[in-house]
């Protein structure tokens, strides 16, 4: 039988291999990381990733590898998503799409990316309801086109050229009528008169002009009777002057279809139709825009989020229009200005030692007695002289001559961005702290330290309020502080004498200019002289007996302020600071007098004589319409009152007043006959 290998001898065969097996895989990854890293230097992100996985592949448990590959897919990610960003803006749609497919190639769980993809779709139909609008904007068809760009910033606010584009609109069209779908029939031309008709009669003549439907409610009394008299007027005009004068409101129920009912409160509740809007704040807070709008448009239903800084109103359309309004004029950017500060404190120090120091005192003694004892007694000094008298210590003569100059400058240059009517403070020092001892009495008491800190250095505090004129009024407090002398308490606590400086003032600057403030000075001179008694007093000779020390030290601070406007107050739109808001009742907007035809001129006296079918007066300008309504002149105010009479005592009947069409203006000659 063939020999089994031995057991021992099988588990080191497998040991070997297997540690061979991880040290070839240890070398692959290193070289793996290797490549990545000279593949990221030279700008090969892509590739030096994928190195990267294969390395962490090859070692799962290296940490320096993963933190490489995390690190590195978090740079590409917002390299790719920034230049996406830029794409867009610029509106390179198919490079920012490519980009966005890159990061999430990379990352596709990333929700910096998918938002980014969800942006782009939004961007590409943006474009589209844009060029939509352009379109329609050339065709003079300005409601179609406000209502795609609504539909644009309602998902994006700040879109600078759909605001743009409402902007062009509303400089090249007025305000539309309120209902936009009757727009085209609000517009055409008309002139009626009727004296004492009833009203359901003047809304059926309209009715005939404009292909209107008009439906009544119940509660409508039709047979009220009412006066109107227009001339080169339109039907918006002429429904809205009907509705005001006789307490009558409106509801577009379809496309030419209009429900009259009373203007009363339980009328409105039943048949106002409320709109819900949402409007989502840039800069203004929710709290402030919500109180406006319960102020002025008495709005009921107002709903304030201060988290997501957004308002929701509930209210007619009337009301809602006039909230975006008052929204748009408050919803405005912060000014916003650089303060640019420089802070100077020019110490000078000037120290003069000079003279001869002199000893302040010399003590004499007899070196010893006879005795050889320190005592002594009277005999002893019968034998003093000067061997046998000793000076104790020395006789110490300094001369002095010394001359100290010190200059030093503190500068600070800070750089502060501050909001209008925001404070800003800056400190520079250090602070110090100071500990405060409370000493509880009676049995069981005890001691209890707290530490407080004192800023120490150049504080400054700066309030700025800006103007429309470009004008920044600034609020200045400037405190320069420092250490002057440590103080022990007998208790051992630690004290400190702190000097400061303060000054504060209110300027008023323009923009870019640059203003000064110095003046705070602290001039200290001190003299100090050790001198003889008597020979230090003469003029030059004191010199050699005598020193004197003078110490002078004078500082000076400097404050220089620059205001840079960075962002002014943005006034709003002609539009949006002044606009109608209805009546004190009713937010009802008057009509739109932009389509009005021009007015026709007065016929001469002469004309005006004429027999009723003499032909219209030259120069006189025709109302414009595609074919003229049924002639209404013989037409009875009721069922009861008969058609026109001939007598000159009869008032005038109602009438609907339209001249005949271009095509069929009569000669002098044969003028046409009256229709019956």
């Amino acid at each position: 039988m063939p020999s089994q290998p031995h057991g021992p001898a099988r588990l080191v065969k497998k040991i070997t291999l297997s540690a061979l097996l991880l040290a070839l895989s240890g070398c692959a990854g290193q070289m793996a990381y290797r490549d990545a890293q000279n593949l990221i230097e030279k700008d090969q992100v892509e590739a030096g990733l994928f190195k990267l996985q294969e390395a962490m592949r090859r070692e799962p448990g290296n940490a320096e590898y993963r933190s490489a590959y995390l690190n590195t897919r978090d740079r590409m990610l917002l390299r790719y998503l920034d230049l996406a960003d830029s794409q867009m803006e610029e509106g390179k749609l198919d490079l920012a799409q490519q980009n966005i497919e890159r990061a999430l190639a990379v990352s596709p769980q990333n929700e910096r990316a998918r938002g980014s993809l969800r942006k782009l779709d939004m961007v590409e139909r943006h474009g589209k309801l844009l060029l939509a609008a352009s379109v329609l904007i050339e065709q003079r068809e300005y409601d179609q086109a406000k209502q795609k760009l609504n539909q644009v910033l309602a998902e994006r606010p700040q879109h600078e050229r759909a605001r743009d584009m409402l902007r062009d609109i509303a400089e090249k069209n007025p305000p539309a009528p309120a209902e936009t779908g009757l727009s085209k029939a609000y517009k055409q031309p008309i002139t009626i008169e009727f004296r004492e008709a009833p009203i359901k009669q003047v809304f059926e003549v309209i009715s005939r002009r404009s292909g209107l439907n008009f439906i009544f409610d119940k509660d409508v009394k039709t047979d009220t009777r009412t006066s109107i008299f227009l001339k080169n007027s339109t039907v918006e005009s002429a429904i809205y002057y009907l509705l005001m004068t006789n307490q009558l409101e409106q509801q577009v129920m379809d496309g030419n279809t209009i429900l009259i009912y009373p203007n009363i409160a339980p009328k409105l509740k039943e048949y106002q139709e409320m709109v819900i809007k949402t409007f989502y704040l840039a800069n203004a807070e929710a709290k402030t825009i919500g109180n406006t709008l319960k102020t002025i448009l008495k709005s009921r239903d107002v709903v304030i989020d201060e988290k997501l800084n957004l308002v929701i109103v509930r209210d007619n359309a009337e009301a809602i229009r006039l909230a975006e309004k008052l929204v748009a004029a408050q919803d405005i950017a912060e000014p916003e200005v650089m303060l640019d500060v420089e802070i100077l404190e020019v110490k000078r120090t000037r120290l003069m030692d000079l003279g001869i120091d002199w000893p302040a005192k010399a003590v004499f003694s007899p070196i010893n007695s006879k005795s050889g004892t320190d005592s002594f007694n009277l005999r002893d000094f019968d034998n003093l002289n000067r061997d046998r008298i000793g000076i104790n210590g020395s006789l110490p003569v300094t001369l002095k001559a010394n001359k100290n100059d010190g200059d030093s400058n503190l500068l600070a240059n800070p750089r502060i961005r501050v909001r209008n009517k925001e404070k800003a403070k800056v400190m520079i020092g250090d602070k110090l702290p100071v500990i405060t001892s409370t000493i509880s009495s009676g049995v069981g008491g005890f001691n209890t330290d707290s530490v407080s800190f004192v800023d120490v250095g150049v504080t400054l505090n700066a309030e700025p309020i800006i103007y429309l004129n470009n004008e920044v009024a600034i609020r200045v407090s400037l405190e320069v502080s420092n250490l002057v002398n440590t103080v022990i308490t007998k208790n051992g606590t630690t004290a400190y004498q702190i000097g400061s400086r303060q000054a504060s003032t209110l300027l008023q600057l323009k923009d870019g200019e640059t203003q000064v403030l110095a003046g705070l000075l602290n001039n200290e001179e001190r003299s100090s002289a050790s001198k003889v008694p008597g020979l230090g007093d003469f003029p030059l000779l004191g010199r050699l007996f005598g020193a004197s020390h003078d110490d002078t030290q004078k500082t000076e601070i400097v404050l220089s302020i620059t205001p840079h406007l960075l962002r002014n107050v943005q006034r709003p739109e002609a539009g949006i600071s002044e606009f109608t808001a209805g009546t004190e009742a009713s937010f009802r907007r008057k009509p739109d007098l932009s389509s009005r035809p021009p007015a026709q001129l007065p016929a001469p006296a002469a004309a005006q004589q004429a027999p009723q079918q003499a032909p219209p007066v030259a120069g006189a300008v025709p109302q414009t319409v595609a074919m003229p309504p049924p002639a209404v002149s013989n037409m009875p105010l009721s069922n009861t009152q008969p058609g026109p009479a001939t007598s000159v005592a009869q008032p005038p009947l109602p009438s609907l007043s339209l001249p005949p069409p271009p095509e069929a203006q009569p000669t002098p000659q044969n003028p046409p006959p009256q229709p019956q």
